[in-house]
């Protein structure tokens, strides 16, 4: 009988030092990669599904071209595979840009037309495709709603408060300091690779947070803090790294000025309950 224990006994341990050493060489890391990757996938789906609905979409190929042009020189400089993102213009009186759940980025035309330069606009597009390919959002929906809410979400099992909770989330810009810092970092680095100056990202930046006549709330700026600190970075840097370079030139002032024009005049072609 004890012989019978202890054989069973002994058997137990080695199935479980077995399923152990078993579960011991799984990449749980990359599991939960992979899990999360899903989930932002289809968060993309909902939100994209929901925006449809209620922005209006700039499709005038005269009016995304510029900025498609602008966006694909970062990225084609860094290495970056620009079919992975989709852009999406937006009429809209606020000033601001983010980036959502499975690699789109919405820029708002009151932003471009508070730019003024293309390199300032540039600036914007490489900190939010900082926030993308550092998968900032995903941490940020994480951190403020939860794993589990997101998954309930994309299971259809969440209702309609976490629904809105997302939406809000979504359309802050607001992100850890940390984070925001990383983007800054990268942005400039983005810059620097396609030739870009970046020290007219950061007079954006120090401009936006000192003005107070805009379209509306600067919302870019104000969810982004220590505009002033780290417009002084970013100029600190440039200077450092721009030295005895040649910098591009990526749209001269008429060019500038008649594109930004061109999106003013479709906003107010729009009718008005638009």
């Amino acid at each position: 009988m004890i012989r019978k224990v202890i054989r069973q006994s002994l058997v137990s341990l080695l199935v479980f030092a077995a399923v152990l050493f078993a579960f011991s060489r799984v990449d749980w890391m990359e599991v939960f990669g992979l899990h999360r990757n899903i989930i932002e996938e289809k968060l993309g789906d909902l939100y994209w599904e929901f925006v449809s609905e209620s922005e209006t979409f700039v499709g005038d190929r005269c009016l995304t071209v510029p900025l498609d042009s602008l966006f694909s020189t970062l990225c084609r400089a860094n290495g970056i595979d620009r079919s992975r993102v989709s852009l999406h213009l937006v009429v809209s009186d606020e000033v601001n840009a983010f980036a959502c759940p499975g690699n789109h980025l919405v820029v708002y035309t009151a932003l471009i037309d508070s730019c003024r330069s293309a390199e300032e606009l540039c600036g914007v597009l490489a900190h939010e495709l900082a926030h993308i390919e550092r998968g900032h959002v995903m941490q940020k929906l994480i951190k403020e709603m939860g794993l589990a809410a997101l998954t309930g979400l994309v299971g259809g099992n969440a209702g309609a408060a976490t629904m809105a909770e997302l939406m809000r989330v979504l359309s802050s810009t607001a992100y850890d300091r940390s984070l925001e810092s990383e983007a800054d970092d990268l942005a400039v680095t983005y810059l620097l690779q396609a030739g870009i100056n970046p020290r007219p990202f950061g007079e954006f930046l120090f401009r936006l947070s000192e003005e107070e006549e805009l379209p509306s709330l600067a919302e870019w700026v104000s969810t982004h803090p220590d505009s002033g600190k780290r417009s002084r970075l970013i100029g600190s840097r440039a200077e450092r790294e721009g030295q005895g370079r040649t910098f591009i030139r990526l749209m001269q002032p008429a060019e500038w000025d008649a594109y930004r024009k061109a999106l003013r005049e479709k906003k107010e072609a729009l009718p008005a309950s638009d």
